[in-house]
């Protein structure tokens, strides 16, 4: 044993090297034990930590096995070879994370880290919808409950959106529950996309005002923004995409100077990646993201809570959604 907690504290130390720019050592100092920690238990109880893109660094590029946007994350949690998958991120990823691995024990370390837009609409919702629009497709966003899922025909992510919507070669889509995000993707097609008015709390923040006067304060910056932002905001912006989209954006253009108009931990972790770019920092905070820890990641490997569960009769619909869109 006291040779495993030896590598683990050589391995906080080794990792300390990719985030010093962003976390002070006094800082790190705290992080470390759990840190050690956490390498230990994954070891010894066959686990990965997959973290989405919103982590703080010591999470993201600290513990975490496989990072990214929740595409990625859906997409990778079908490859784990692990007994046991920690969530790193919200509820509805934990949640996707179970259906696509049923067999496996899939934990969330915080069962508060909700979404306002899983929040934003019910099962009972989407069946008014498809009552209201018959034989209507239902395209759902992943940011939504197991439920919600389970009454959709496919599912998508902001990476994904607009491919998943011409993939159905309907005339009309209800899209939901982002409004902004079908509002921006109904500007990319000819598809009619009928929108829920469901936003993200993080997003709906920035406004076209504030797009401007970054360019005042800053006249050569490059400014990224997420599609869940409002319409104004991505048209005043240089890009729109994905969080997985704005990373590689940076990473192959090199702006000089950039802001990306997210969730705050976004520019931490993609300014680890590129120490040549400057990041320029009016973000918002998403709450929900920041419930989860590296204590309470430790806890979860210690004492198996909370796992996720699903009530099988959604599980088999919603995970038929969600391999759909998979599948493209």
């Amino acid at each position: 044993m006291a040779n495993s907690v030896l590598t683990a504290r050589k391995g906080s130390a080794a990792l300390y090297d990719r985030v010093k720019r962003v976390i002070p050592p006094p800082e790190w100092a705290t992080f470390a034990d759990d840190v050690d920690a956490i390498l230990e238990l994954k070891r010894r109880r066959n686990a990965v930590v997959l973290a989405h893109n919103y982590q703080t660094p010591e999470i993201f590029h600290g513990v975490a096995d496989i990072v990214g946007d929740s595409l990625l994350l859906a997409r990778e949690a079908t490859k784990v070879d692990a007994d046991i998958i920690v969530l790193a991120g919200v509820h509805f990823m934990a949640e996707t994370a179970k259906l696509l691995n049923p067999d496996k024990t899939v934990l969330i370390p915080d069962l508060s880290a909700g979404c306002s837009l899983a929040d934003s609409i019910t099962a009972q919702d989407v069946r008014l919808m498809r009552q209201r629009y018959p034989g209507v497709p239902v395209v759902t966003y992943v940011n939504t409950t197991t439920a919600v899922k389970a009454e959709s025909d496919i599912c998508c992510t902001s990476g994904n959106a607009l491919k998943v919507v011409q993939s159905l070669g309907a005339g009309r889509v209800i899209m939901l529950p982002d409004e902004y995000l079908a509002q921006n993707i109904a500007a990319q097609t000819d598809v009619k996309i009928i929108a829920w008015k469901g936003h993200c709390e993080v997003h709906e923040l920035f406004t076209a005002a504030d797009v401007r006067q970054l360019r005042e304060n800053h006249p050569d910056v490059t400014v990224l923004a997420h599609p869940e932002c409002p319409p104004d905001v991505v048209a005043e912006a240089d890009f729109s995409g994905s969080t997985a989209a704005m990373s590689d954006f940076v990473g192959q253009k090199r702006p000089p100077r950039v802001v990306l108009l997210t969730e705050c931990s976004m520019s931490d972790n993609v300014s680890v990646l590129h120490p040549d770019v400057e990041f320029i920092r009016p973000c918002n905070l998403c709450p929900h993201m920041k419930r989860i820890t590296l204590k309470n990641i430790r806890d979860a490997l210690e004492t198996g809570r909370h796992e996720v569960t699903i009530d099988p009769a959604i599980a088999a619909p919603a995970r038929r959604a969600v391999e759909r869109m998979l599948a493209l």
